[in-house]
């Protein structure tokens, strides 16, 4: 506290450019420069929409004080003509750590984690951190704002980069001559959040993406709630939060996926965050317009990957390809789409790379104008200080760039980068410009000169005839020495001379290489304007592939749309018998009829003869779909929703088309006793996530029991329950105080909204069911006693491969049951797993279902479904329920899936032979009447993705051969998602 009152007081009596100084003088005669500088003859941008031709820019005490084509310039002034010179704005930087240091990671104590909190009068969670201020940790690093001003910023918006709160920022103006007191704007200029906790706390929770994300939810419901005055204690952080609340608020999300995330929480709390993107939002485009947000987009463009080795190239996927290929369009698209945003140099190996990656997104077609403003008005905006910084009109501040040209040309050199009207020097701008192309005579031998570059560092290229001879220059204060080699290096001639201002001719002193010296002249045939934008040329020259829905392989170039269709002919299985040679009729997505002999009325007509048509395969419990799957963080985590971390891009959708599956249940998983909310999904390939969503989703959660919730699979000591008595505990605690929640709740009394028992209390009413992962009897006695105890019933027991025990129960209880086939043997509590499991329970009147818990499983459930008819003998119609209609009754979604009958949604799959045989392929599987998969299409896919990473292989190849930096492919190791992976 005492350093951040001490940073407030140096900026009070700071700013000495702009206020009156109250120091004392100590140390001899000291006296204010009090005179004006004016530029004159200047092409000024005073942004980017402003341009004045041979305009005059006046400055005093570090202040613009006119700027135009005619100024009246006060007597006390020093004018500097620079004539053919320009002057913009300087960049500003909003998301940056400079002169930050992260914090130390927090040691661990042994295995365990920790669950709690360190800090006292603090918010619970420790990664909760607003009342940090970066000023307080504040030291002015020159050497990286030297590196910063060379590619022309001149203002630095740091951070604390640590935390999911993160706290205040420090505007700093990158002035090497001043002090902190002038260097720090504001000592609170944004306020910054991430999806990433804090390394300095050990704190368990969040230990997902979905957790961060509730965090934040829970976050702003208790600052309404402790800003209403209902606090009966002092929280240091959420007394920062309301301060802060009228700074900018910046969202550092870091993909398009995280940046819709962002948004919406954004939305439901009323937040207008500012939100740092990923790169990548080209690919999702259409959502991340409906944000309206204004975005702070990285160009950290990837290297290509270094694909010289074939065995090394398998191990990049196409998506990674496209990336690499498509990324440096991303700010064209951005701008082709109105979306405001500003440009950062955030995740850059070093800011000294800013300039070659801002060339190539100039290069794939981002205007000039709009790179000014994402790196001028935009940022200036976003921290609340147009009128200070971020142009160059009358009363801003003098922070702007002398150029030789137009800013944003590969060959243009900054000269000087004025902060607060302190110039710094980056290059002499009385150097004469040797540039251009020349005809040079040496010992009588013509060659064709040619030296570009930047004016200040030029590079040569010597030519005799069409043969490139090997060369080099260097260029320091007007004097040049050239040399060039001609017979394989035998022979090297060094030119060396002073250029001379108004000459268009080099000349001076070459020394042969038997060591003779004389004379040489290079006569210029054209100047260095010539020479601009050739690299820009040779970037558009590669190919762009085509973003697909999603944009991986076996995406879609369109996303599917619904038909008409008529199958003809099938063997059609309705959910409830059998039906030979069949049609079928859909119209506008739902089943019209069903019968024989209908007629197609403009639908597309499908010969079904020989083939099955079934309703889609329904898996009631999966993990495919989801970025993160558990919460480990606390023993409830109810609080978390599944719907949160749905990713689009899973290539298991696109597979699980492939087997016949339509819809299915993403579960949380069982890391603790009350897991998270679930997600049902229909695998509409190609949407988003919210595409992806069940019309109008019945409300579940995920509970779970056993080894994996009492924690004896990780050895964790710290987290209640260690014990199966523990479990029942946390059940009977929890609906105790979710009942407590509802009633005050209900009654109308102020309350503080608590997520995790929201979801709770939907349980109770009713309004939101239990899919219990469970395997030993007396745990599902358990369940259910608990659940009688509080007038709920336990909707189903997934794997229950004890179920057979207790078979009768469950039917009295109510409970359906959604189990393997025969999958048992991978930990001690399914040691009594039985392969009829699945026919005692539906014998005894459960509704049983058959689930995979696995990616793969998943795509073979109609094969998982033929097990039952071999383990118990069950009717081959029943058995097919356990893989469609069963699992829709248990989603509660069997009004709209499950069968084929008129009015259902036409989710079908046309099997090539019996469903349950193992040589059955799904040819067709159709979604509300549209396509997802086809097996002719997926062959032609096949192939058109091997071409596709040909193309782009030789790309990088050609990439490398050139010179260019490349990368290494990653080499992955392949994870499975199922309850069992914690």
């Amino acid at each position: 506290m005492k350093l951040r009152l001490f940073s407030l007081a140096l900026l009070l009596c700071g700013g000495l450019t702009f206020s009156q100084d109250y120091f004392p003088e100590n140390e001899g005669i000291k006296s204010k420069n009090n005179n004006y500088r004016a530029f004159t003859n200047a092409r000024i941008y005073v942004s980017a929409n402003e341009i004045i031709e041979n305009g005059t820019l006046l400055i005093k005490n570090g202040k613009i004080v006119q700027v135009g084509a005619s100024v009246s310039i006060p007597k006390n002034t020093v004018i500097e003509d620079v004539k053919g010179l320009s002057i913009y704005p300087s960049f500003i930087e909003v998301v940056s750590g400079f002169g930050v240091d992260k914090p130390k990671r927090a040691p661990r104590d042994g295995r365990s984690a920790q669950y709690g909190p360190d800090r006292e009068g603090f918010y619970w969670n420790d990664h909760i951190r607003p009342e940090n201020n970066a000023v307080e940790k504040f030291k002015y690093d020159q050497k990286k704002a030297e590196t910063l001003r060379k590619v022309g910023f001149g203002l630095v918006n740091a951070h604390i980069e640590d935390g999911i709160a993160r706290g205040s920022g420090v505007l700093i103006a990158l002035n090497d001559e001043g002090n902190e007191g002038e260097r720090v704007i504001d000592t609170e200029s944004a306020q910054y959040f991430s999806f990433s906790k804090s390394i300095a706390s050990k704190q368990s929770y969040p230990t997902s993406l979905m957790g961060a994300t509730a965090l934040m939810r829970q976050l702003h419901h208790d600052l309404r709630w402790y800003e209403a005055g209902n606090a009966v204690t002092t929280d240091r952080s959420l007394e920062a939060l309301i301060a802060n609340k009228n700074q900018a608020q910046l969202f550092l999300a870091g993909d398009n996926g995280n940046v819709i995330r962002a948004d919406k929480i954004g939305d439901q709390f009323g937040v207008n965050y500012t939100i740092l993107g990923g790169g990548d939002e080209y690919e999702r485009i259409d959502a991340i317009k409906k944000t309206n947000a204004t975005l702070v987009v990285p160009i950290n463009f990837p290297k290509a990957y270094d694909v010289s080795d074939p065995y090394a190239a398998s191990y990049v996927n196409l998506a990674e390809m496209r990336h690499w290929n498509l990324a440096p369009s991303n700010p064209k698209v951005l701008e082709d789409n109105s979306v405001n945003f500003a440009l950062t140099t955030h995740e850059l190996s070093s800011p000294s790379d800013f300039a070659s990656m801002l060339q190539k997104a100039l290069s794939r077609g981002l205007s000039k104008e709009k790179a000014l403003e994402a790196l001028t008005t935009v940022p200036a905006k976003i921290l609340g200080k147009s009128d200070q910084i971020g142009s160059l009109k009358s009363g801003a501040m003098a922070n702007f760039l002398l150029t030789s040209g137009d800013i944003f040309d590969q060959n243009t050199t900054i000269f000087e980068n004025w902060v607060q009207g302190v110039k710094h020097t980056l290059a002499n701008k009385d150097l004469v410009d040797i540039r251009g192309t020349y005809n040079l005579r040496v010992n009588g031998t013509s060659y064709n000169l040619n030296i570009k570059g930047k004016a200040s560092k030029p590079n040569i290229e010597i030519k005799k005839d069409s043969i490139k001879i090997p060369s080099k220059i260097t260029y320091t204060n007007d004097w040049f020495n050239m040399s060039f080699s001609t017979d394989g290096d035998t022979k090297t001639y060094v030119l060396n001379g002073l250029a001379q201002s108004g000459s268009e001719n080099l000349n001076g002193k070459v020394i042969y290489p038997d060591g003779r010296e004389t004379t040489f002249i290079a006569t210029k045939s054209s100047g260095p304007e010539d020479m601009k934008g050739e690299k820009a040329t040779q970037e558009t020259t590669h190919s762009l592939m085509t973003v697909t829905y999603p944009n991986i392989g076996y995406g879609n170039t369109a996303k599917p749309k619904p038909q008409n269709w008529l199958f003809k002919n099938a063997t059609v299985w309705t959910g409830i018998e059998k039906l030979e040679n069949t049609d079928v009729l859909v119209k506008n997505g739902k089943i019209s009829k069903v019968g024989k002999d209908l007629k197609a009325n403009g639908a597309t007509e499908v010969d079904a003869t020989g083939k099955h048509l079934t309703a889609g395969v329904i898996d009631e419990h999966s993990h495919i779909g989801g970025l993160s799957i558990n919460e480990a963080g606390q023993n409830s985590s109810a609080e978390v929703r599944m719907t949160d971390v749905l990713d689009p891009k899973d290539i298991n959708l696109y597979r699980n088309l492939g087997g016949g599956v339509t819809t299915f249940q993403l579960l949380h998983g069982s890391a603790n006793p009350i897991g998270g909310q679930s997600a049902i999904i229909k695998l509409k390939w190609g949407e988003d996530a919210e595409g992806l969503q069940f019309p109008d989703m019945p409300k579940f959660i995920k509970f779970a029991l056993g080894e994996n919730v009492k924690q004896s699979n990780w050895s964790s000591y710290a987290r209640f329950p260690q014990t199966r008595m523990g479990v029942e505990q946390v059940f009977v605690n929890y609906f105790q105080r979710a009942k407590e929640y509802d009633t005050k709740k209900k009654s109308g009394q102020p309350y503080r909204v608590d997520e995790d028992l929201e979801a709770l209390a939907e349980i109770l009413n009713g309004e939101r069911f239990i899919s219990c992962h469970s395997y030993v009897q007396s745990e599902i006695n358990m369940l259910m006693k608990v659940a009688d105890q509080f007038g709920i019933t336990v909707n189903t027991f997934t794997h229950i491969l004890e179920g057979y025990k207790v078979a009768d129960k469950m039917a009295e209880h109510g409970a359906g049951g959604s189990t393997f086939s025969d999958w048992w043997a991978y930990k001690y509590e399914v040691k009594d797993a039985i392969p009829y499991n699945a026919k005692i329970m539906a014998d005894q009147g459960v509704v049983v279902a058959i689930n995979s818990d696995d990616r793969e499983m998943s795509r073979r459930l109609n094969q998982e479904a033929g097990k039952t008819i071999k383990y118990g003998g069950m009717s081959e119609i029943e058995a097919w329920k356990t893989v469609t209609l069963n699992p829709a009754k248990l989603l509660h979604i069997d009004h709209r899936v499950g069968s084929i009958k008129e009015g259902m949604d036409a989710d079908l799959v046309l099997w090539s032979d019996y469903p349950m045989s193992i040589y059955a392929k799904a040819e067709k599987t159709i979604i509300e009447g549209a396509v997802y998969f086809d097996l002719e299409k997926d062959k032609a896919q096949r192939a058109a993705i091997q071409k596709e990473r040909a193309t782009l292989i030789q790309m990088m190849l050609n990439e490398k051969a050139s010179g260019g930096k490349t990368q290494k492919p990653k080499m992955r190791s392949k994870r499975d998602f199922h309850c069992e992976t914690i």
